[in-house]
């Protein structure tokens, strides 16, 4: 079992950063590639990004590639996704989640463990 709390979301303005953080416990975290997901309001969750179970591999989706950049601490077992250029179309909630595999992957049935999840909201 991996235990997931993400934080750090919140309202910003358009053209600013956030930085969110997710704290993971429980299982080893250097054991699972790990995701953060959104899900627009009215939308289905989406894939953001991506990072393997050592740091390799970052997938990125094509909305958020040169604005978006995730990263973990094992030592701390934290995972991060840095947010800036934000959009009116970033809006969402986001969730971080643990996948049953080490390597960076995309897809949603993938992932085995997942946060409660942190509202961000971009004001144009």
């Amino acid at each position: 079992q991996v235990q997931l709390v993400e934080s750090g979301g919140g309202l910003v303005q358009a053209g600013g950063s956030l930085r969110l953080s997710c704290a993971a416990s429980g299982r080893i975290f250097s054991h699972h590639a790990m995701g953060w997901f959104r899900q627009p309001p009215g939308k289905e969750r989406e894939f953001v990004a991506a990072i393997g179970s050592i740091g390799r591999g970052t997938p990125y989706a094509d909305s958020v590639k040169g604005r978006f950049t995730i990263s973990r601490d094992n030592a701390d077992n934290t995972l991060y996704l840095q947010m800036d250029g934000l959009k009116p179309e970033d809006t969402a909630v986001y969730f971080c989640a643990a996948s049953s595999i080490v390597l960076p992957n995309t897809r949603k049935e993938l992932y085995r463990y997942w946060g409660q999840g942190t509202q961000v909201t971009v004001s144009s």
